[in-house]
């Protein structure tokens, strides 16, 4: 009798299990492959995560390479360069000479014109500008 009750107590308890399955249904997590959008943010954490592979460069300063000499004179040339430009627009003409480069700039008449000649190869560039008001 006892076997009974067991067996019988048993079948009850588990019964509710039996009725309540269904099969089962494969859903991504992965957003590229149609999961939530939501899991991206995570899974790319994660994966950054374990990447053990840096970029060599990644500590390195843009500036490192380059001495202080060298950044103030590229200051220099540019803050010269456009101060001569400026001359330029208010009626004055300018030459700024460097190591790598000679540039010219003559206004004539509202014609602006622009040599630019490579020091090391000799190399001449010309640029002109019709239409400029020398008054403005």
């Amino acid at each position: 009798m006892r076997r009974w009750i067991f067996f019988i107590v048993t079948i009850c308890s588990i019964s509710p299990y039996i009725g309540s399955a269904t099969e089962l249904i494969y859903t991504p997590v992965n957003p590229s492959f149609g999961g939530n959008p939501l899991n991206g943010n995570y899974l790319l954490n994660n994966a950054s995560a374990q990447n053990s592979k840096r970029d060599p460069k990644a500590d390195k300063s843009p500036y490192s390479g380059i001495s202080s000499l060298d950044r103030f004179t590229d200051t220099l040339e540019s803050r010269l360069l456009s101060q001569l430009l400026t001359d330029v627009g208010n009626g004055n003409d300018g030459t700024l000479v460097t190591d790598d480069f000679i540039v010219n700039i003559v206004d004539v008449d509202g014609t602006l014109t622009i040599t630019i000649t490579d020091a090391v190869t000799g190399e001449v560039s010309e640029i002109v500008v019709v239409g400029l008001d020398p008054g403005n």
